[in-house]
């Protein structure tokens, strides 16, 4: 079996330490709000700020690090980053928490476009499945472990978690900086690299438009619903006590875990399609009649085979973007959509489905988020297959 190369394990290092950071301060950021004496909208301001932020600064992104390569956009937007968290720390009034929160956005999508783009560059084609099994496992591993820490070092005061990220961030900028000298760089004018595929031929690629559907799906489930309404319904529907709302998101996050293990490698081997499509259809049924479920029992299974849907899909179509634009140039305006669509439906699944749920109920909100998986499912029945593997043995079949 081909081995992953050093480098992405560099940056595989460096995302945990991003996710994990991410996850220990999300348990401080909305009581540090109200600190300032703000009601629960405002909190939830300061926080859906971070993704408008990302949102808007995307298209830019993808063009920077098309103009001045991958390693220098990851570095600048980790630093952005590590110095917005550390102001924030130390923010006197709710508007200058608002405008540093709002300001690592910023940093937050230069080096997640730059991260995706040197996935793309340095994943082997044969092994790109489970090299994005392993970011998505890394994420998810600091996003379980980050509020566990978080909630400890709230003991210390809420400003706390803001500096220990805002120092991890540093180290991971310096490991980035160190150990990816020779990679990711500025790229010739007139080289392969130095021209991205247009928008105008991605969307042509039914692969590509497959893509993003389901990136959209992941942003407004998994990124969205999932932390907003899951919570509420349990206990405003159930009736269960806010702490078993954690022990419910821990059973989607270990049904993620369990099928990311496997599906990075099974999309190697039998193709993109077989594991993306089965993947949206557990997703988008067991989340469409979660609501209905009843009791929590019922609704812990259909979270952990929502969470299994998830774990299928969420590495499997990031390998398919990874096989749509290997070669085509660093960035640009296809990997940036790629990550605005997931952005798009972090922040309007919750508002949409919240507007549903409080207006006709937890079960209508569900089903329309079920719906919006099952959407994505018919782009990727019609989607070309995106595995070279495959490809290669389907021309070679058609000349038999």
């Amino acid at each position: 079996m081909k081995q992953i190369p050093r480098e992405i394990w560099v940056l595989l290092s460096a995302n945990v330490v991003i996710a994990l950071g991410f996850g220990l301060i999300a348990p401080a950021l909305p009581m540090f709000a109200r600190s300032f004496n703000v009601g629960i909208t405002a909190a939830a301001v300061v926080i859906s700020s971070f993704s408008v932020m990302r949102l808007l600064f995307a298209p830019v992104s993808g063009r920077l690090v098309r103009l001045l390569g991958e390693r220098r956009i990851y570095l600048t937007g980790l630093l952005i980053v590590a110095a917005s968290t550390l102001a924030t720390a130390f923010a006197q009034n709710y508007w200058q928490l608002l405008i540093f929160r709002g300001l690592g956005g910023i940093g937050s999508t230069m080096f997640s476009i730059s991260a995706t783009a040197l996935m793309i560059r340095l994943a082997p084609p044969d092994i790109r499945g489970r090299v994005s099994g392993y970011f998505s496992a890394g994420f998810l591993l600091g996003n379980i472990t980050g509020p566990l820490l978080g909630s400890a070092l709230i003991g210390f005061g809420l400003r706390m978690p803001f500096v220990v990220y805002s120092i991890a961030l540093i180290v991971a900028s310096t490991v980035v900086a160190t150990q990816l000298r020779s990679v990711g760089g500025r790229p010739l004018p007139g080289s392969d690299s130095h021209v991205a595929m247009p928008m105008s031929e991605a969307l042509r690629d039914s692969a590509y438009r497959a893509i993003l559907a389901s990136s959209f799906t992941q942003g407004w489930a998994s990124m969205g619903v999932r932390v907003a309404l899951v919570p509420l319904f349990i206990v405003e529907d159930l009736d269960q006590p806010p702490s078993v709302t954690g022990v419910v998101l821990a059973v989607y996050a270990a049904g993620n875990v369990l099928a990311i293990i496997v599906a990075g490698r099974l999309s190697d081997t039998l193709g993109r399609r077989p594991i993306m499509l089965p993947g949206l259809l557990l997703m988008g049924t067991s989340t469409a009649v979660l609501g209905y479920s009843g009791n929590i029992w019922t609704a812990g299974a259909l979270t952990f085979v929502a969470g299994i849907g998830s774990g299928l899909f969420a590495p499997t179509h990031q390998a398919a973007l990874a096989d749509v634009l290997a070669g085509r140039g660093q960035g640009g305006p296809a990997l940036a959509t790629y990550q605005m669509t997931a952005d798009v439906g972090a922040i309007s699944g919750p508002i949409i489905a919240g507007f549903i749920a409080q207006q006709w109920g937890f079960g209508l909100a569900f089903v329309v988020t079920g719906g919006v998986a099952f959407v994505a499912t018919i782009f990727w029945v019609l989607a070309r297959e995106t595995l070279p593997a495959r490809i290669a043995d389907n021309l070679q079949a058609n000349e038999v």
